[in-house]
């Protein structure tokens, strides 16, 4: 008897812990459910004018419809609120260094670096110079993100997991995500420079020179102004040169050059089909889930008996702007600038000055202030911030630097960006752009009239004469006691821009925009190596004359090996008769560069990804103990990022074979190649990866999700994307990593916003119970276009004046 009452309370034990798991399951489904985004119905709200419709298409991107910009700016920020707000919620706190207070102390090293800058203190600042209608514009746009998070059923569910409650939105918020913006583009700028001071402090003149040329053969700049010849071999290398890291590491953990991208492009209405300029535009960032950004279409009444269409994407949590689209008469879009907007100033110290620092301007006592940054489950921290009139103040081993930077700068984030919505000719966008207040970015327009034009949209700084190319002062940290390479901002009138260039068509691809006189203004900050950028020039060359949407759109998937294909034909005439006897492994090696090759990134080719790895290769024995002396300072300083134009110092050593600069141990450069061979298989085998197999889709694999899949590896498979092989890479226009790649691709003719084209890698949701959580990535994928306006609507939300 006492046996069966065991098994039945057993039995009905694990009956109840199986009940509770399941009711614990229902309710955590329910609260999931619960904090989706409302998308049909009526909400009344506050201070509206009149009634607002959001009308979602089949894949969730909204047309909204109000009154007057207020009312519209109002139901955007309800509309991010509801779909995106812990994505805003995580970009404010990254720029204002708050990441602790929601994630715990583990966000604390990267909250003590981001409040150095001080950002939110600059933001009320900032929000206090706003003009009145700008700072209402920006209120209502608050009032909407708070009234959205409050009408969801249930907090968004990122917070439950974090075991915090979301916080109110705030207007200097919304400046702050400006700000994050500004780290994201421009923040490598700081390893950038130590990465170079560390190469000055190691190398003499004439070594520098060589090791950082200011252009390469594959430059294609605007103003068609030829590259200057890079200086001779010097007879001898740096010290440091081919000498082994004390740690190895795999080729895979060095291999950064995804880092760099984005293309925007216009042909102007004397080679397209319609006689309207075309624009495209695709961004590459990190990626991740939700997408950056946020597409949507606005209309309000245009005083004149008419309506206003505006239609491109927004950035959630910033000032509800369109910041690429097209507004009917003109269409814009950007790629990050890459000039340079920031020095290290070295400081210097005596103890005659107790207390002071020595700066360009003289000695100078650093202000003081305390910053308290909160720490979920610990108590909060005090960080003393020392600034000078240079700006704050790091340590880096025993220096000291202020960290000079155009994002201090009173103005660095202004609200003029709405102006361009209502530009409706070229010559008014130029203008307004050089006022914004955003990081510094290549700016390209076009309008229905058919012109076109390029220009800087952002703040530039004012430099000082001679202080411009890689090779200056001004590309590396200044010396104590020097002279400061720029002071204020540039006044816009002095900004460069070209307008209806005579060949019809302008781009831009991150590399040297300007090799004249116009570079001046610009400056080095790390310009890609313009590989890209000329492939880019060439595709839209080949369009011709009767160029259309589609036609246009498609030079955004260039996957054409053409840079890589250089470094397969050297691994070739390397792998000979004689290297490759006896060495069955440098033959399969061989065959497979020749077998498995189409001429693309392709995701089913081992030559590719053979033809690549041996080009990194030959960087890390190269160069690989300085990248590793670099990283001692600062873990994102490399000679990549000191000098992405790298590769071409390695194909000039190639090609000229000075046997000065062999490496320590080989006794001529085919033996460095074959070394650097040798390496990639070597790396391979440890990783168990038959060279056959070794296909570029293998190592190039989707690999983005939400930012809680880090935390719980376990959600990945809820939260990530398909783990699938993606055609592209660096150094062509189709760029794709495996987080890293076109955040958007936008095609668009203004006035023909019907006939424009879109993709975007993940869908308008962060939620991932709704059915707009990754609309559109197999698309974007594959490639296949979708259209940039929305559809017909499938439900329809208004927000309604409240009684």
């Amino acid at each position: 008897m006492r046996p069966r009452r065991w098994r039945a309370w057993t039995l009905r034990t694990l009956a109840a812990l199986a009940g509770l798991a399941l009711l614990a399951l229902l309710a955590a489904w329910l609260y999931l459910r619960a904090s989706l985004a409302q998308l049909d119905g009526r909400v009344e709200v506050a201070g509206l004018a009149a009634p607002v419709t959001i009308a979602r298409d089949e894949a969730g991107v909204p047309l909204i419809q109000g009154h007057n910009r207020f009312d519209v700016a109002y139901a955007t920020g309800f509309v991010h609120a509801q779909e995106r707000y812990f994505q805003m919620d995580l970009l404010r706190r990254t720029a204002a260094g708050e990441l602790a207070e929601l994630l715990g102390p583990r966000a604390l090293p990267l909250d003590r670096a981001r409040r150095l800058h001080r950002f939110r203190a600059r933001a009320v600042r900032t929000l206090a110079a706003l003009s009145p209608p700008e700072r209402a514009f920006l209120d209502r746009y608050v009032a909407g993100v708070n009234d959205g998070l409050r009408k969801l059923g249930a907090r968004p569910f990122e917070y439950m997991l974090a075991g915090a409650p979301p916080a109110p939105w705030r207007a200097e918020d919304s400046l702050l995500v400006v700000w994050a913006m500004y780290i994201d583009l421009q923040g490598n700028q700081e390893p950038r420079e130590l990465a170079r001071g560390w190469l000055r402090a190691h190398s003499d003149a004439d070594q520098l020179a060589f090791l950082l040329p200011e252009a390469s053969r594959w430059d294609s700049p605007l103003d068609s102004v030829a590259a200057p010849a890079p200086p001779p071999a010097p007879a001898r290398p740096p010290p440091w040169w081919g000498r082994p890291r004390t740690a190895a590491v795999q080729l895979a953990a060095i291999d950064i050059d995804n880092a760099v991208g984005s293309n925007n492009y216009a042909i102007a209405g004397s080679r397209s089909t319609t006689g309207a300029a075309i624009v495209a535009d695709d961004m590459h960032l990190g990626l991740q889930l939700p997408n950056i950004w946020y597409r949507l279409a606005l209309s309000v009444p245009d005083g004149k008996g008419g309506d206003r269409r505006l239609v491109g994407v927004t950035l959630p949590g910033a000032p509800p702007l369109v910041i690429a689209g097209s507004n009917g008469k003109l269409a814009w879009g950007f790629t990050n600038s890459y000039g340079d907007y920031f020095d290290l100033v070295e400081l210097g110290v005596d103890a005659a000055h107790p207390g002071q620092v020595r700066t360009p301007g003289g000695w100078e006592r650093p202000g003081e202030q305390v910053e308290s940054i909160r720490v979920k489950g610990a108590a909060a921290e005090r960080l003393l911030v020392r600034e000078t009139r240079f700006g704050p103040i790091r340590a880096v081993g025993a220096r000291r630097y202020a960290l000079h930077w155009v994002a201090h700068a009173p103005g660095a984030v202004n609200l003029n960006h709405l102006r361009i919505e209502e530009a409706a000719t070229l010559e008014a966008a130029l203008s307004i752009a050089a006022t914004n207040g955003i990081p510094a970015q290549n700016f390209i327009a076009g309008d229905a009239l058919g012109n076109i034009g390029w220009t800087i949209a952002g703040r530039l700084p004012r430099r000082a004469p001679g202080k411009i190319r890689g090779g200056s002062e001004a590309s590396f940290p200044l010396q104590p006691g020097g002279t400061p390479p720029w002071d204020g901002l540039l006044a816009p009138q002095d900004y460069p821009r070209i307008v209806n260039p005579a060949g019809g068509q302008l781009w831009t691809a991150n590399s040297r925009q300007l090799m004249g006189p116009g570079s001046a203004v610009l400056g080095d900050g790390g310009f890609d190596l313009g590989a890209r950028g000329s492939q880019l020039a060439g595709r839209l060359r080949q369009l011709g004359n009767r160029t259309d949407v589609p036609g246009a759109f498609a030079a955004a998937l260039d996957d054409r090996a053409l840079f890589i294909a250089g470094w397969r034909g050297r691994a070739l005439r390397v792998l000979d008769a004689a290297a490759t006897s006896g060495h069955p492994r440098r033959a399969e090696f061989r065959r497979l560069l020749e077998t498995s090759w189409n001429g693309r990134a392709s995701v089913d080719s081992s030559g590719y990804r053979l033809a690549r790895n041996f080009m990194w290769a030959l960087h890390d024995l190269l160069f690989g103990s300085a990248v590793e002396a670099m990283a001692a300072m600062d873990p994102k300083a490399t000679m990549a990022l000191a000098n992405p134009r790298w590769p071409a110092v390695v194909a000039r050593l190639l090609d000229e074979a000075p046997p000065g600069w062999l490496p320590p141990g080989m006794r001529d450069w085919r033996s460095v190649q074959l070394a650097a061979i040798d390496r990639v298989i070597a790396d391979l085998d440890r990783d168990g990866v038959p060279l056959a197999q070794a296909t570029w889709g293998a190592r190039n694999t989707a690999a983005f999700a939400h930012p809680i899949a880090l935390a719980v590896p376990a959600l990945r498979g809820w939260l990530g994307v398909p783990r699938d092989p993606l055609a592209g890479d660096a150094h062509m226009p189709r760029v794709a990593g495996p987080a890293f790649g076109q955040s958007e691709r936008m095609t668009v003719s203004p006035g023909r916003e019907e006939e424009g084209l879109y993709n975007m890698p993940g869908g308008q949701s962060g939620h991932p119970l709704s059915p707009f959580f990754l609309r559109g990535h197999a698309e974007w994928v594959r490639g296949t276009p979708l259209p940039l306006l929305p559809g017909p609507a499938r439900t329809t939300l208004t927000l309604a004046p409240a009684p």
